[in-house]
């Protein structure tokens, strides 16, 4: 395969955990040009200056951020920027003829006014919103290949989303009885300096933070209430573990069959997911860690029943950065461009 034959790409934000975690997959896949790196904060600097492990790969500068420049040079945009940024670049970028991959907040929701009241600001992208796409392909696989603009799931709704969906989509379990307990490791809070993930802070601590009010509650709601065709409100509590990579979600519910087994549950899943690469369902009895997941694209899912109380327990684990955000995105161009959703992915983690 030639050079000419592949897809031109740039990323806005490269210089943070999703920046780079986009430029190292990059670097991989067999189909994919690294063709712009772009920030504010460190425009000017080599890539390298800011990831000098790099150094030897990437011989490219982060430039400031001119839209106009960037269509012209690239056929496909990733916006890994805080919330409320993206939504100012991604009509300019789509109109220019650009695929846009948003890893923030801005197009994940369908209904804007939820955004704003979790999220704040003021918007003037109705219409461009209208015609976004969420990006979690085990679900919306078919919309994502017709899509210009997909606007990637957070981490915690990815993991959350993939352990709950069959639950609701097959009406097993009463929805409203839905609890997500969920951990995550330190990279989820980003690059910037933050006092709550300095080592002596979270090192030998587990704590829960956002408890009732956590952002990503509303973006799991949203899907949830599509899956299940009426408004669903779930119990969403994230906490903080000492780890870098990873996230571990635990989804309790209520069985509106209290006869079912856990081997009925396997099946339903291998069903759900037959046709999803990324996710693993474990054996009876094995259930998820981190580590099995880490540097890769893979979902694992574990069941249990607990027919003495009469629910259903499933854990979900996933690598925050990549399944949980840049892994997940390249799956979705993927399948935009029309191509295997696993090419240029890892599938394989390091152990231990």
């Amino acid at each position: 395969m030639g050079d000419s034959e592949r897809i031109s790409v740039g990323i806005i934000g490269a210089s943070g955990y999703g920046g780079v975690q986009l430029v190292r997959l990059l670097l991989d896949h067999p189909r994919l040009e690294l063709a712009y790196l772009g920030g504010d904060s460190t425009a000017g600097q080599d890539f390298s200056a800011q990831y000098p492990h790099l150094f030897y790969a990437v011989q490219q500068p982060i430039e400031a951020i001119d839209l106009d420049k960037i269509a012209e040079r690239c056929d496909v945009v990733f916006l890994s920027l805080p919330n409320g940024l993206a939504l100012k670049m991604a009509p300019t970028l789509l109109e220019r003829g650009c695929k846009v991959l948003d890893l923030s907040a801005d197009y994940r929701f369908a209904d804007l006014s939820v955004y704003k009241q979790w999220y704040g600001g003021d918007r003037t992208d109705d219409a461009v919103a209208e015609t976004a796409v969420y990006g979690l392909p085990e679900l919306y696989r078919d919309r994502i290949a017709g899509a210009n603009l997909v606007g990637c799931p957070g981490c915690y709704p990815t993991a959350s989303l993939l352990a709950l969906s069959p639950l609701l989509k097959q009406g097993l379990v009463d929805p409203g009885t839905a609890i997500i307990d969920a951990k995550s490791g330190t990279s989820g809070g980003g690059r910037v300096p933050k006092t709550g993930f300095l080592l002596a802070e979270a090192d030998n601590s587990l704590g829960a933070y956002g408890v009732a009010r956590h952002r990503h509650t509303p973006e799991i709601e949203q899907i949830c209430s599509d899956l299940t065709g009426h408004d669903v409100l779930v119990q969403f509590t994230p906490h903080l573990i000492p780890m870098v990579r990873g996230i571990l979600s635990t989804v309790y519910a209520t069985l509106r069959d209290p006869g079912l087994v856990r081997d009925d549950l396997l099946t339903i899943y291998g069903a759900f997911y037959r046709s999803s690469p990324w996710v693993k369902l474990l054996p009876s009895g094995t259930y998820p860690q981190t580590k099995w997941a880490c540097g890769t694209n893979l979902c694992y899912i574990g069941i249990e029943v607990d027919q003495r109380t009469g629910r259903v327990i499933v854990m979900s684990a996933i690598d925050n950065l990549m399944k949980g955000q840049a892994g997940q995105a390249i799956q979705c161009l993927n399948i935009m461009m029309g191509w295997d959703e696993t090419l240029g992915l890892p599938k394989y983690s390091f152990y231990p």
